[in-house]
């Protein structure tokens, strides 16, 4: 990088800074509750939900993970980000509307309103365990490698630095802070990657332009171009044809945009259910953007004839062998914004369910304000500093994207038939409940060991009819509890411009589809 590039980088470091705490500054220390710090006062704006849920998405395992992926397999990655449109569609019209009619602060509070505290607990500490032991130390990692590779600084230093740089603003602020840098984050993020994309094809089109370079690299990468992958292509086992479509991508899909703390806490921290649901629709048009930006630039990397030792390299390689002195820098900030953000909500989440769920439950029930706060911002700190311990352990992946999406979903599967079962079966029981919980780790792992030919995602979409099946059988013996509520029909309408926008994207998708199936 050159002095230019650090300028930049510097000067998009001071400003997120600045703004994250004078953000922070919204009250004097002796007046923020609980509300304040991890749901922003209940205040935020459709556009702030929008931007904070892409920016907390798209972090390094997107750019870094996404674009190895595509490296790897091809454009059938961009299935994540695409089917991912609808589902934040059916989220916010299904699932938001409940939760913010019950006002909680946390998906494990819902759990205990609806069942009992058992599987609030069960619930919380399985979340805990994977944000912490996966999903932060997995950002931390693939920040770092990225770093390492473009910039030359070593990985534990990468890690070191990522970790003290959001946690400076995001430990302090809460999720204020956190969701009105992730406005300015997701600027710097699409333009960076955008101007990535733009130099990559460039850099194909030899001369002649982005467009010959996007017509060169699909005659060059045509094996690359297909969103559905058929039983003989090597990367079948992580994108099992129709089953990304129709199958078990569905299971991690609704539940980490429905019932992940990480993701929907920003919809909570909202005004009202209308501004919930815009926020997440304006994510969803965001989301048809994002495989130009991640997974695009692993098949150019590819058609450039990349030196890669794995398919995680391909990113930091664009970064660092293509990119001029000047962008180089927009488009590191740009990733360093992906990363900074992803963490500090990560760690926000994790601090949000530690201090509701397990400290005030267990530890001091009747803690005040003050003391909730400061639990949370501990929280925050010492799973950041666990997270920096693991981050290192990981840099024997090849494809740290799978990685985390397999693991995850060890948990989804249990933990979405048990949202399902709250909302919409009657009969369903805490004991059921439990029961799908811990059958979702044996079913996983007995499955992966018993049936190892098996693609994880089918296996999500097994485990998960297990799950139900399991919820529906302890229902029928058991007597229905009493935190069961009947929904009115109203309370899922939405409006004329919602649901217009709603059959865009759907027929956006198929477009999609129909050209690259």
């Amino acid at each position: 990088m050159g002095t230019i590039d650090i300028i930049i980088f510097v000067a998009y470091c001071a400003l997120i800074l600045c703004v994250g705490l004078f953000v922070s500054r919204g009250k004097k220390e002796g007046e923020r509750d609980a509300g304040d710090y991890f749901l922003a006062g209940r205040g935020l704006a459709w556009w702030a939900i929008g931007a904070s849920i892409i920016a907390s998405n798209i972090s390094a395992e997107q750019f870094v993970g996404m674009s190895g992926s595509g490296y790897a397999i091809g454009l059938a990655m961009a299935t994540y980000e695409w089917i991912a449109a609808l589902g934040l569609i059916l989220v916010a019209k299904f699932f938001i509307p409940i939760f913010l009619e019950k006002k909680i602060f946390t998906m494990p509070q819902f759990l205990e309103e609806r069942f009992d505290k058992r599987v609030k607990t069960v619930m919380a500490v399985f979340w805990l365990a994977v944000f912490i032991f996966i999903n932060l130390t997995s950002i931390l990692y693939l920040g770092a490698l990225t770093i390492e590779k473009v910039v030359g600084i070593p990985m534990l230093y990468g890690i070191v630095g990522l970790a003290v740089f959001a946690g400076l603003y995001s430990i302090y602020g809460g999720l204020k802070a956190v969701a009105l840098t992730d406005v300015i984050q997701v600027v710097f993020l699409v333009a960076g990657g955008l101007v990535t994309t733009y130099i990559a094809l460039d850099r194909l089109g030899e001369g002649s332009g982005v467009l010959q370079g996007m017509t060169n690299l699909y005659a060059e990468a045509s094996d690359k171009f297909h969103l559905i992958l058929d039983k003989s292509h090597p990367g079948y086992m992580d994108l099992p044809g129709m089953s990304v479509i129709f199958g078990g991508l569905w299971v991690a899909n609704l539940y980490y945009w429905g019932c992940n703390q990480y993701i929907i806490q920003r919809a909570l921290a909202a005004k009202s259910v209308r501004e919930a649901q815009n926020g997440m629709l304006f994510a969803g048009f965001i989301k048809l953007f994002i495989p130009l930006l991640v997974v695009i630039p692993g098949i150019a990397a590819f058609a450039l004839d990349a030196p890669l030792t794995k398919p995680d390299e391909a990113y930091p390689w664009l970064l660092s062998e293509l990119l001029p002195v000047g962008i180089k820098g927009v488009a590191f900030a740009a990733l360093t914004a992906a990363i900074v953000s992803s963490l500090a909500s990560m760690m926000n989440s994790i601090s949000t369910i530690f201090t509701m769920d397990i400290y005030r439950s267990f530890f001091r029930k009747e803690a005040g304000q003050r003391e909730l706060v400061r639990t949370g911002r501990w929280a925050s700190f010492v799973s950041l500093v666990i997270a920096m311990a693991i981050a290192p352990m990981l840099s024997g992946l090849d494809q740290a994207f799978q990685y985390i999406q397999e693991f995850t979903g060890f948990v989804s599967p249990g933990a979405l038939a048990i949202f399902l079962a709250g909302f919409f079966y009657k009969r369903a029981t805490a004991n059921g409940a439990l029961a799908a919980a811990v059958g979702s780790f044996l079913f996983s792992f007995g499955l992966k060991f018993l049936c190892p030919e098996l693609p994880w995602m089918d296996r999500m979409g097994i485990v998960f009819l297990m799950c139900c099946a399991l919820i529906v059988v302890m229902g029928k013996k058991g007597l229905p509890d009493s935190g069961y509520t009947r929904h009115d029909p109203a309370l899922f309408r939405t409006g004329k411009v919602f649901n217009l926008l709603s059959l865009v994207i759907l027929l956006i998708l198929i477009g999609f589809y129909y050209i690259w199936w």
